[in-house]
Formats: C-alpha cells, sequence, structure tokens
C-alpha cells in the first residue's frame, strides 16, 4: 500500500511537471505569437533616396528587429504626395490588416486623421504633427524629437568655426567685406523649407548655438517652398554664398545646398555647410562640417513596443539628448580645433538640464527680453495663440508632457532676416 502511494505521488509530480512545462511553452508562444500578429503600414512622403525619409525607414527597420516583428510584416509606401493620396493609401494599408499605420510628413496629418476616425481599432500616427491633442480620436498619435537640441549642437560646430576664420585673420573686412553686416556681424544663412514653427524653431536653434561660440553674427534665411527640391535648395545656398553668408545650414532634405558650398568653396570662396538628417560628408568632403539628425529608432522601439504588448502609445512623444533620441553626424575635416571637446561639453549640459537651449536670456525681440510668450500649441479653427509656454525664463518647446511634441515656437527673434517668400 505505502508503494501504491509512493508510485501515485511520483505520477502526480510528473503530470505536474509536463503541465508547468507546457503553460511554459505556450507562454512563449503568446510573445512570440504577439509579434507575428503585428502588421505595420508606412507612408512616406519620398523614399530612401531622400536622408529625412531613409531616417525614417532606418528607425523603423531597428524598432521592428528590436521587437521581434519580421521585415515582412512591415508595408511600405513611398513618395506619397501630402494630399489625398496619403489618405488613399491610409485606407489601402487598414484593408491589409496593418493594426498600426504610420506617416513621416507634417503635410500628410489631416488625411490621416480623417482616416483614423473611419478605424478606431487601428493606431495611426503622423510623425511631426500637432493635431493629436485636439483631434478628439483616441486612436490619433503624434511624434517629434527635440531635434531643436541637436540643431543648436550643430550651430555651435558652426560657431567654433566663424571664430577660428576670424581669429585667424582669414575672414576680415579687408579680406571678405560682404560677409560682414553694417553693425560688424558675420553673415551666416540658413535654406528653410516653409516658415512653419518647426522650421522656425530649428533656424533659431542653430543660431542660438553659433552665438553661444561667436556672439556678433547675424543670419539670412532663404525658404524653397518644397521639403526636397535639390535645385532650389541649390539655389538658395548660392544665393547666400553671394550675399556674403560663410556658412549655410539647412532644413531641407537633400544634398543640394551641401553640393553648391562645397563647390563655391573648392572654386576658394569662404564658405561652409552644415547640414540635416545625414552626414553631407560625400557631398561636400571639404565643406561640410556636421549634419543635425534623429535617430528614430528610439522612437519606433518604444511604439512597436507598446503594439507587441497591446500596451497605449502616447498621444504626444518628444525625446532629445538625455534619451540618445538625437544627434550630430561625424565632424568634417573643415572642423575647427577643439570643436569635439566644445560639442560635448555642450551635449554634457543640455543632458544635465544646466543648458536650455530656449534660454529668453539668450535672444530678445525687438530689443526687448521675453517674460511670456503665448503659443498656439493646441491647433484649432481659430488659431489662437493661448498657452504661455515661458516658465523660469525658458521658452518650453516641444513639451509633450504639457503641451505637444511638434515645435511651437514660431518667434522672430532679433538678427535674424527671412526672404520676401515668406510674407503673409
Amino acid at each position: 500500500m505505502k508503494g501504491s502511494k509512493k508510485i501515485l505521488a511520483l505520477l502526480l509530480a510528473l503530470v505536474l511537471l509536463f503541465a508547468f512545462a507546457a503553460c511554459s511553452a505556450q507562454g512563449d508562444g503568446d510573445d512570440s505569437s504577439a509579434a507575428s500578429n503585428v502588421k505595420i503600414g508606412v507612408i512616406l512622403l519620398h523614399d530612401e533616396s531622400i536622408g529625412y525619409d531613409k531616417a525614417h525607414m532606418d528607425g523603423i527597420n531597428a524598432g521592428a528587429e528590436a521587437n521581434g516583428i519580421d521585415a515582412s510584416q512591415i508595408i511600405w509606401k513611398k513618395s506619397i504626395p501630402e494630399d489625398s493620396s496619403c489618405a488613399d493609401a491610409a485606407r489601402d494599408l487598414a484593408a491589409q490588416g496593418c493594426n498600426l499605420i504610420i506617416s513621416d510628413s507634417y503635410g500628410h496629418q489631416e488625411y490621416m486623421k480623417e482616416v483614423a476616425a473611419d478605424y478606431p481599432d487601428i493606431t495611426f500616427v503622423s510623425m511631426t504633427g500637432d493635431l493629436a491633442a485636439s483631434s478628439g480620436l483616441a486612436n490619433y498619435k503624434n511624434a517629434f524629437t527635440a531635434v531643436y537640441q541637436s540643431r543648436y549642437v550643430s550651430g555651435v560646430v558652426a560657431g567654433m568655426k566663424v571664430k577660428e576664420l576670424v581669429e585667424s585673420g582669414t575672414l576680415t573686412k579687408d579680406t571678405a567685406p560682404n560677409s560682414f553686416d553694417a553693425d560688424g556681424n558675420v553673415k551666416i544663412g540658413y535654406v528653410g523649407a516653409f516658415p512653419y514653427a518647426e522650421v522656425v524653431s530649428g533656424y533659431t536653434s542653430f543660431f542660438l548655438g553659433v552665438k553661444s561660440v561667436y556672439e556678433n553674427v547675424a543670419m539670412e534665411v532663404e525658404y524653397t517652398s518644397s521639403w526636397a527640391d535639390e535645385t532650389k535648395e541649390a539655389a538658395a545656398a548660392q544665393k547666400l554664398v553671394s550675399d556674403g553668408c560663410v556658412i549655410i545650414g539647412q532644413h531641407a532634405d537633400t544634398t543640394g545646398a551641401p553640393a553648391a558650398v562645397e563647390k563655391l568653396n573648392q572654386a576658394g570662396t569662404i564658405c561652409y555647410s552644415v547640414g540635416y538628417n545625414i552626414s553631407m560628408l560625400e557631398a561636400a568632403p571639404t565643406a561640410a562640417l556636421t549634419s543635425a539628425s534623429n535617430n528614430w529608432s528610439v522612437y519606433y522601439t518604444y511604439a512597436f513596443k507598446c503594439l507587441v504588448n497591446n500596451e497605449e502609445i502616447a498621444a504626444n512623444w518628444c525625446k532629445g539628448y538625455a534619451d540618445d533620441a538625437v544627434k550630430i553626424t561625424d565632424l568634417g575635416e573643415s572642423c575647427a580645433e577643439g570643436t569635439q571637446e566644445k560639442v560635448n561639453e555642450v551635449i554634457a549640459a543640455i543632458k544635465d538640464g544646466s543648458l536650455n537651449v530656449f534660454d529668453t536670456a539668450s535672444f530678445t525681440v525687438d530689443g526687448a527680453t521675453l517674460s511670456e510668450y503665448k503659443a498656439d500649441v493646441i491647433p484649432d479653427a481659430d488659431f489662437e495663440h493661448e498657452t504661455n509656454v515661458i516658465v523660469n525664463g525658458v521658452f518650453l518647446e516641444s513639451d509633450a508632457e504639457q503641451f505637444r511634441s511638434a515645435p511651437y515656437f514660431d518667434i522672430r527673434i532679433d538678427g535674424i532676416t527671412e526672404n520676401a517668400s515668406a510674407e503673409g
């Protein structure tokens, strides 16, 4: 009888052991199944030939790999204009069973919002958009990076170069009289796409980065009215250099401006380039100093993890240097001595909070320091500027927790002029 009880106990233990193993195996299968059930649709304004879109594509692929999502589970819609074609693309992706649909351009957002309203069980993310908070849609999201931080750092790189040119005697009123304005400021330029807050925020942070190293600069902004037009960007850069600008920054997506600056540099003109999204060293090996850039894999890894775990993606998301979501590309051979050390110092200060890019003590508007500024942080039909975003002397740009992720710094500060096409 005792032997029978021992055998029964042993059999029971074996049954429990196999049951536990089966449950564990089933649990592993559930995790794998969760990732395998994901299908992601991506709407791109251009394709991998354009640095901005390529950066998103790289981030999406990295985020998918980090979450066990196979490349076959991503459907790409490339070269989709900022018109009803976006809505058509989004509806097609929904019909194909995508449970997350992403678009990468600001001009896509109205169409994404329209389609999101018809598919409440699908999550839609408009990158760089600003309508999530006012949309009333729980499945419609926005995301951006604090790229103004890396633009500021790229401006520091440019400022180091301006300082070197002046202090070495290479750039003087005798050697390059056209490169100084009537007040003795060194002229720098910027090729912008559109006069949106996103671009204004970017060129202002770049300018402030330059001024943090070399105070006496003035900047001219030339708009192209296109996110990616190589010919227009080249022409804008050429115009700025002909006006005497010695540094050309950009918020435009092709290599047009850096390539044009490189050609002029090689011909003996004092001019250098700071790019965007990708390294411009291939297009401008001598003229390119660096590029402000994003690490989109940080966001996509986060968003895809939420998708796999059936967790809510934040309605507004924005991260910067503290989370390695922004960066500058490798420094070019023409950078001033000591630039890397200065860059490291500035990034550390941004990370620990001792340096705020939009510290109101660093700029003026019509000669005055701002103590308050009401921004249009939640766009509505009236586009009213209703929310004070200056707190303790700092303009709180892209504060996703309080306001929104997309930039709303649209202030025109002293020292910067825009061309006539920006008016209206």
